[in-house]
């Protein structure tokens, strides 16, 4: 161990871990606009235990969890953590990164120092009960989100993860390429390829909400590459062309209707009549962007509260709503008559398991899929990222932050 403090990018002796370390970091006090919640400070660095691998952050990946931790709302995630037990008042966050591993703890395995990695951001026991009755680890009780639920993320010089967070990286991408996609790209494909027998097949419709974002984009090309028909829903023309440059075969311009938020009740029956007109007037728009008279087999969610009630009466009879956030709130609707009469399946998805994230790894490294990263960042740029993610400011695709890399365009160390 070293008592130096090394500048970004000031690469110390592989496995000589340096007393401390520079973190783009929340704490409590700050708690609010996410711009002004993260702050870079210098902090003792982590020491890898069992199982545990030390990685020498290249670039980190920017995602909406932590504009939640930035806010303190709806989950404190430092409190909860202390309430476990553990003695950091602060947050680094980043669920996902790139770098190079540079220490590890006892009795890791599948990666050793020197290996230039991506880093997944799910988080479980591996020696818990229900994971070794096999159990999809993410339906374990111990799952967490790391960067997120676990500190010392990817925004920071050094990252502590598990050993099975450690995937090699393709090496034809930039070191901000390849850490910008695995949490939305391996989050959409769960979505749509991990939940039997609603499962895209050539030919399925396919409606994807925020078609331009970060999960929309991964959305797109998963979709086109599996032979079904994507259509994206977005709020600009510009970013309607950047879907259909992604393989969309149609889009929706939301903006043209008015009806979104929590379903009038019933027994209103005026309000109720208006705003299913409006319903049927988006599904027609689907049909006319489609091309044909067709229902989506899958609708992809992520919006939540504003969209649910239009996802679930355009879903097709026997089809799936599939939903992994709640951006726009989380209080959403649901007609029950569309749910049951019509058989159609409401399917929370919550990350992905290490054989999902591997498969899209792989779509990457071959080129089938874009990472689409659209704007990168430097290291004290985080909180201005997690601020346009905020309000909804962002440019179309992935975002990320540079932390050791000192340039763009990297691929390796050297």
């Amino acid at each position: 161990m070293t008592k130096k403090l090394y500048e970004l990018g000031e690469m110390p002796p592989l496995g000589d871990v340096p007393e401390k370390m520079y973190a783009n970091l929340i704490r409590p006090e700050r708690f609010g606009e996410p711009r002004k919640a993260f702050e870079t400070e210098v902090i003792d660095t982590p020491r890898p235990g069992r199982g545990q691998v030390l990685v020498w952050v290249m670039a980190a990946g920017i995602n909406y969890n932590n504009v939640w931790a930035g806010l303190g709302h709806p989950l404190d995630v430092i409190a909860a953590r202390q309430k476990q037990g553990e003695p950091e008042n602060f947050h680094i966050g980043g669920s996902e990164g790139s770098g190079v591993v540079f220490a590890v703890g006892e009795g890791v395995s599948g990666v050793s120092v020197g290996d230039e990695v991506v880093l997944s951001g799910g988080l479980w026991n591996e020696q818990g009960e229900d994971i070794r009755l096999g159990v999809d680890p993410t339906l374990s009780s111990s799952l967490r989100a790391w960067g997120y639920e676990a500190n010392y993320g990817s925004f920071a010089q050094f990252a502590l993860v598990s050993d099975y967070q450690c995937h090699p990286k393709p090496k034809n991408l930039t070191w901000e390429s390849a850490a910008a996609f695995i949490l939305t790209g391996a989050t959409a494909y769960r979505q749509l390829f991990g939940w039997a027998p609603n499962t895209v097949k050539p030919g399925d419709p396919v409606l994807i909400w925020g078609g331009a974002g970060g999960l929309g984009s991964m959305a797109i090309q998963l979709v086109r590459n599996a032979g079904g028909i994507p259509i994206a829903v977005v709020s600009s023309e510009e970013r309607a062309e950047y879907c259909r440059s992604l393989g969309a075969a149609g889009v929706i311009d939301r903006t043209r209707f008015s009806h979104w938020g929590r379903m009038p009740d019933l027994s209103d029956t005026a309000a109720y009549a208006a705003w299913m007109s409006e319903v049927r007037a988006f599904g027609r728009s689907f049909w006319e962007a489609l091309g044909e008279r067709r229902a989506p087999r899958i609708v992809f969610e992520h919006s939540g509260q504003d969209t649910i009630p239009t996802s679930m009466y355009l879903c097709d009879i026997g089809g799936m709503v599939t939903i992994c956030g709640g951006t726009s709130g989380y209080a959403a609707d649901v007609d029950l008559r569309f749910l049951w009469m019509r058989q159609k399946r409401l399917q929370g998805s919550h990350g992905f398991n290490p054989a999902q994230c591997r498969a899209v790894i792989n779509l990457v490294a071959s080129g089938l899929l874009d990472p689409c990263v659209s704007r990168v960042f430097d290291f004290d740029g985080i909180g201005e990222a997690h601020q346009l993610l905020h309000d909804n400011q962002q440019q179309p695709g992935n975002m990320a932050a540079l932390v050791n890399a000192p340039r763009t365009g990297l691929t390796t160390l050297a």
